[in-house]
Protein backbone atom coordinates (compact mmCIF):
# COMPACT_ATOMS: atom_id res chain seq x y z
CA UNK A 1 0.00 0.00 0.00
CA UNK A 2 1.32 3.27 -1.49
CA UNK A 3 1.85 5.78 1.79
CA UNK A 4 0.19 9.12 1.92
CA UNK A 5 1.27 12.27 0.40
CA UNK A 6 0.17 15.67 0.05
CA UNK A 7 0.83 17.24 -3.20
CA UNK A 8 0.90 20.66 -3.50
CA UNK A 9 2.56 20.65 -7.10
CA UNK A 10 3.29 17.96 -9.78
CA UNK A 11 7.09 18.35 -9.33
CA UNK A 12 6.48 16.31 -6.13
CA UNK A 13 6.82 13.49 -8.20
CA UNK A 14 10.10 14.12 -10.11
CA UNK A 15 11.20 13.56 -6.56
CA UNK A 16 8.76 10.90 -5.07
CA UNK A 17 7.39 7.54 -6.69
CA UNK A 18 3.59 7.83 -6.81
CA UNK A 19 4.22 4.07 -5.33
CA UNK A 20 6.33 5.29 -2.55
CA UNK A 21 6.46 3.45 0.71
CA UNK A 22 7.51 4.31 4.20
CA UNK A 23 8.66 0.70 5.40
CA UNK A 24 8.97 0.43 9.30
CA UNK A 25 12.42 -1.49 9.67
CA UNK A 26 13.04 -0.89 13.38
CA UNK A 27 10.85 -0.08 16.38
CA UNK A 28 10.53 -0.36 19.88
CA UNK A 29 12.96 2.89 20.58
CA UNK A 30 12.11 6.14 23.26
CA UNK A 31 12.49 8.10 20.86
CA UNK A 32 14.76 8.37 17.64
CA UNK A 33 17.16 10.92 16.60
CA UNK A 34 20.10 12.06 14.21
CA UNK A 35 20.70 9.05 11.60
CA UNK A 36 23.55 8.99 9.72
CA UNK A 37 24.82 6.56 6.91
CA UNK A 38 28.03 5.19 7.38
CA UNK A 39 30.08 2.56 5.22
CA UNK A 40 26.98 0.44 5.16
CA UNK A 41 25.40 0.52 8.51
CA UNK A 42 22.66 3.57 9.90
CA UNK A 43 23.36 4.65 12.98
CA UNK A 44 20.83 7.08 15.36
CA UNK A 45 19.58 7.70 18.38
CA UNK A 46 17.35 6.57 20.93
CA UNK A 47 17.56 9.96 23.33
CA UNK A 48 15.76 9.35 26.70
CA UNK A 49 17.96 5.40 26.76
CA UNK A 50 20.98 7.20 26.37
CA UNK A 51 21.84 5.24 23.42
CA UNK A 52 23.27 5.10 19.80
CA UNK A 53 22.13 2.33 17.60
CA UNK A 54 23.74 0.53 15.04
CA UNK A 55 20.89 -0.99 12.18
CA UNK A 56 22.15 -3.63 9.34
CA UNK A 57 20.22 -5.05 6.60
CA UNK A 58 21.85 -8.46 5.36
CA UNK A 59 20.32 -11.42 3.56
CA UNK A 60 18.95 -12.74 6.86
CA UNK A 61 17.21 -9.75 7.14
CA UNK A 62 17.58 -6.40 9.66
CA UNK A 63 19.42 -6.52 13.03
CA UNK A 64 19.69 -4.06 15.75
CA UNK A 65 22.94 -3.23 17.74
CA UNK A 66 23.68 -1.12 20.29
CA UNK A 67 26.93 0.86 19.12
CA UNK A 68 27.53 3.37 22.08
CA UNK A 69 25.53 4.00 25.84
CA UNK A 70 25.51 5.76 27.26
CA UNK A 71 25.96 8.62 24.72
CA UNK A 72 25.18 11.28 27.00
CA UNK A 73 21.52 11.59 25.37
CA UNK A 74 23.09 11.93 21.96
CA UNK A 75 20.93 13.64 19.28
CA UNK A 76 22.03 15.06 16.05
CA UNK A 77 25.53 12.74 14.61
CA UNK A 78 27.30 13.23 11.50
CA UNK A 79 30.71 11.97 9.96
CA UNK A 80 33.51 14.45 9.20
CA UNK A 81 35.82 14.56 6.48
CA UNK A 82 37.65 11.81 8.01
CA UNK A 83 35.06 9.95 8.64
CA UNK A 84 34.84 9.95 12.23
CA UNK A 85 31.60 10.24 13.95
CA UNK A 86 30.58 13.73 15.77
CA UNK A 87 27.46 13.99 18.23
CA UNK A 88 25.32 16.66 20.17
CA UNK A 89 25.10 15.13 23.34
CA UNK A 90 22.14 16.91 25.21
CA UNK A 91 23.06 15.83 28.90
CA UNK A 92 26.95 16.01 28.70
CA UNK A 93 26.08 19.81 26.87
CA UNK A 94 28.92 19.32 24.15
CA UNK A 95 29.45 18.15 20.51
CA UNK A 96 32.25 15.52 20.64
CA UNK A 97 34.39 13.25 18.26
CA UNK A 98 35.03 9.42 18.27
CA UNK A 99 38.80 8.79 18.01
CA UNK A 100 40.30 6.02 16.16
CA UNK A 101 41.09 4.01 19.36
CA UNK A 102 36.61 4.58 20.34
CA UNK A 103 37.22 7.02 22.23
CA UNK A 104 35.14 10.45 22.73
CA UNK A 105 36.77 13.87 22.59
CA UNK A 106 35.41 17.27 23.38
CA UNK A 107 34.88 19.61 20.69
CA UNK A 108 32.64 22.04 22.06
CA UNK A 109 31.11 22.42 25.56
CA UNK A 110 31.34 26.14 26.41
CA UNK A 111 31.25 29.45 24.77
CA UNK A 112 32.94 32.47 26.66
CA UNK A 113 32.96 30.43 29.38
CA UNK A 114 29.57 29.35 29.88
CA UNK A 115 28.02 25.93 29.69
CA UNK A 116 26.25 25.48 26.07
CA UNK A 117 22.86 25.09 26.23
CA UNK A 118 22.24 21.23 24.66
CA UNK A 119 23.62 20.86 21.14
CA UNK A 120 20.89 19.70 18.82
CA UNK A 121 21.83 19.11 15.41
CA UNK A 122 25.70 19.36 13.14
CA UNK A 123 26.75 18.98 9.81
CA UNK A 124 30.64 19.62 8.38
CA UNK A 125 31.62 21.51 6.15
CA UNK A 126 34.18 20.10 3.81
CA UNK A 127 36.44 22.95 4.55
CA UNK A 128 37.23 21.32 7.92
CA UNK A 129 34.28 23.72 9.87
CA UNK A 130 31.29 22.07 11.73
CA UNK A 131 28.38 23.84 12.42
CA UNK A 132 25.53 22.83 14.94
CA UNK A 133 22.70 24.45 16.69
CA UNK A 134 22.27 24.74 20.30
CA UNK A 135 18.62 24.85 22.15
CA UNK A 136 17.51 24.57 25.70
CA UNK A 137 15.48 21.49 24.76
CA UNK A 138 17.89 19.45 26.43
CA UNK A 139 19.05 21.25 29.66
CA UNK A 140 15.29 22.36 29.79
CA UNK A 141 14.41 18.65 29.81
CA UNK A 142 17.37 18.15 33.20
CA UNK A 143 15.40 20.71 34.77
CA UNK A 144 17.99 23.26 34.61
CA UNK A 145 18.34 26.77 33.67
CA UNK A 146 20.30 27.81 30.67
CA UNK A 147 23.64 29.36 31.45
CA UNK A 148 23.67 31.57 28.27
CA UNK A 149 21.01 34.09 27.49
CA UNK A 150 20.46 33.34 23.55
CA UNK A 151 20.33 29.89 21.42
CA UNK A 152 22.75 29.88 19.10
CA UNK A 153 24.14 28.70 15.85
CA UNK A 154 27.75 28.31 16.33
CA UNK A 155 30.61 27.32 14.14
CA UNK A 156 33.37 24.94 15.35
CA UNK A 157 36.59 26.20 12.95
CA UNK A 158 39.33 24.11 11.44
CA UNK A 159 41.63 25.25 13.72
CA UNK A 160 38.71 24.15 16.79
CA UNK A 161 37.93 27.69 17.70
CA UNK A 162 34.55 27.99 18.41
CA UNK A 163 32.38 31.07 16.94
CA UNK A 164 28.87 31.79 17.94
CA UNK A 165 27.21 33.22 14.34
CA UNK A 166 23.51 33.50 15.08
CA UNK A 167 22.15 34.51 18.16
CA UNK A 168 18.60 35.50 17.24
CA UNK A 169 16.83 32.15 17.19
CA UNK A 170 14.25 30.94 19.54
CA UNK A 171 14.73 27.41 19.20
CA UNK A 172 17.14 26.29 15.99
CA UNK A 173 17.16 22.78 15.09
CA UNK A 174 17.94 21.20 12.17
CA UNK A 175 20.50 22.49 9.44
CA UNK A 176 21.96 21.59 6.11
CA UNK A 177 23.94 22.64 3.18
CA UNK A 178 22.82 23.34 -0.08
CA UNK A 179 25.33 21.07 -2.91
CA UNK A 180 28.07 23.82 -2.89
CA UNK A 181 28.07 24.51 0.12
CA UNK A 182 27.65 28.59 -0.40
CA UNK A 183 23.83 28.59 1.62
CA UNK A 184 23.06 27.05 5.04
CA UNK A 185 19.78 26.20 6.07
CA UNK A 186 18.88 26.05 9.69
CA UNK A 187 15.40 26.06 10.08
CA UNK A 188 13.42 27.16 13.74
CA UNK A 189 11.35 25.00 15.37
CA UNK A 190 9.60 27.43 17.35
CA UNK A 191 9.00 29.80 14.50
CA UNK A 192 8.09 27.08 12.27
CA UNK A 193 10.15 28.12 9.65
CA UNK A 194 13.66 27.78 6.96
CA UNK A 195 15.96 30.61 7.35
CA UNK A 196 19.02 30.84 4.50
CA UNK A 197 22.41 32.01 4.98
CA UNK A 198 24.99 32.39 2.86
CA UNK A 199 28.01 30.93 3.87
CA UNK A 200 31.07 33.32 3.31
CA UNK A 201 34.68 32.16 2.28
CA UNK A 202 35.90 32.58 6.05
CA UNK A 203 32.82 30.37 7.28
CA UNK A 204 30.87 33.22 8.92
CA UNK A 205 26.93 33.70 7.38
CA UNK A 206 25.33 36.36 6.29
CA UNK A 207 22.19 37.56 4.31
CA UNK A 208 19.66 36.32 6.54
CA UNK A 209 16.44 35.41 5.51
CA UNK A 210 13.09 33.48 5.93
CA UNK A 211 13.17 30.92 3.13
CA UNK A 212 10.55 28.78 3.83
CA UNK A 213 7.01 29.17 5.77
CA UNK A 214 6.20 25.59 7.55
CA UNK A 215 3.17 27.43 9.39
CA UNK A 216 0.83 24.38 9.68
CA UNK A 217 -2.37 23.71 11.79
CA UNK A 218 -0.76 19.75 12.13
CA UNK A 219 1.06 18.41 14.68
CA UNK A 220 5.39 19.23 14.54
CA UNK A 221 7.65 21.51 14.07
CA UNK A 222 10.37 21.57 11.48
CA UNK A 223 13.39 19.49 12.85
CA UNK A 224 15.68 17.20 10.71
CA UNK A 225 16.78 18.38 7.17
CA UNK A 226 18.89 17.11 4.52
CA UNK A 227 19.78 18.02 0.75
CA UNK A 228 19.42 16.10 -2.26
CA UNK A 229 21.91 16.51 -5.30
CA UNK A 230 19.87 19.02 -7.36
CA UNK A 231 19.20 21.45 -4.09
CA UNK A 232 15.65 20.30 -2.87
CA UNK A 233 15.21 20.16 0.55
CA UNK A 234 13.45 17.60 2.45
CA UNK A 235 12.27 18.89 5.95
CA UNK A 236 10.68 16.88 8.88
CA UNK A 237 7.79 18.91 10.27
CA UNK A 238 3.92 19.42 10.95
CA UNK A 239 2.75 16.49 9.45
CA UNK A 240 5.00 14.46 7.71
CA UNK A 241 8.25 15.24 5.80
CA UNK A 242 8.03 18.46 3.86
CA UNK A 243 9.92 18.63 0.37
CA UNK A 244 10.60 21.73 -1.13
CA UNK A 245 12.10 22.43 -4.37
CA UNK A 246 15.70 24.86 -4.02
CA UNK A 247 13.54 28.27 -4.42
CA UNK A 248 11.56 27.30 -1.14
CA UNK A 249 8.25 26.42 -3.09
CA UNK A 250 6.61 23.62 -1.01
CA UNK A 251 5.88 20.75 -3.43
CA UNK A 252 4.44 18.34 -0.96
CA UNK A 253 4.50 16.35 2.10
CA UNK A 254 5.57 12.19 2.94
CA UNK A 255 2.97 11.28 5.50
CA UNK A 256 3.76 8.68 7.36
CA UNK A 257 2.20 6.88 10.56
CA UNK A 258 4.36 8.60 13.25
CA UNK A 259 5.45 12.02 13.73
CA UNK A 260 8.97 12.02 12.32
CA UNK A 261 11.95 14.00 13.83
CA UNK A 262 14.70 13.49 11.49
CA UNK A 263 16.14 11.84 8.36
CA UNK A 264 19.61 10.55 6.22
CA UNK A 265 20.39 9.65 2.67
CA UNK A 266 22.11 5.95 2.58
CA UNK A 267 22.38 2.65 0.72
CA UNK A 268 24.87 2.38 -1.97
CA UNK A 269 23.51 4.74 -4.36
CA UNK A 270 21.88 7.31 -1.79
CA UNK A 271 18.33 6.86 -3.15
CA UNK A 272 17.07 6.00 -0.28
CA UNK A 273 15.46 8.54 2.90
CA UNK A 274 15.97 6.85 5.90
CA UNK A 275 13.43 8.52 8.95
CA UNK A 276 13.93 8.59 12.32
CA UNK A 277 10.27 8.94 14.02
CA UNK A 278 9.38 8.65 17.34
CA UNK A 279 9.71 5.52 18.45
CA UNK A 280 10.74 3.57 14.85
CA UNK A 281 12.81 3.79 12.07
CA UNK A 282 11.25 3.93 8.69
CA UNK A 283 12.53 4.37 4.77
CA UNK A 284 11.72 5.42 1.53
CA UNK A 285 13.23 4.98 -1.67
CA UNK A 286 13.06 7.83 -3.96
CA UNK A 287 13.41 9.17 -7.68
CA UNK A 288 16.61 11.64 -6.53
CA UNK A 289 20.09 11.04 -5.32
CA UNK A 290 20.92 12.77 -1.83
CA UNK A 291 24.04 14.15 -0.54
CA UNK A 292 26.93 11.89 0.85
CA UNK A 293 28.01 12.13 4.54
CA UNK A 294 30.85 13.59 4.84
CA UNK A 295 31.06 15.86 2.18
CA UNK A 296 32.96 15.19 -0.90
Amino acid sequence: MATACDVRNPAFFDLVPRDAELDRVAGGFAFTEGPVWRDGYLLFDDIPNSRTVCWRESAEGFSVSTYRTPSGNANGLTLDGAGRLISCEHSARRVSRQEADGSYVTLADNYQGKKLNSPNDVVAHSNGGIYFTDPPYGVEGLGLAPDLDFRGVYLIAADGALHALVKDFDRPNGLAFAPDERTLYVNDSRRRHIRAFTVRGDGTLSDSRVWTDMTSSDEGSPDGMKVDRNGNVFCTGPGGIWVMDPAGRVLGRIIGDEQPANLAWGDDDWRTLYVTARTSLYRVRLNTTGMPVPAP
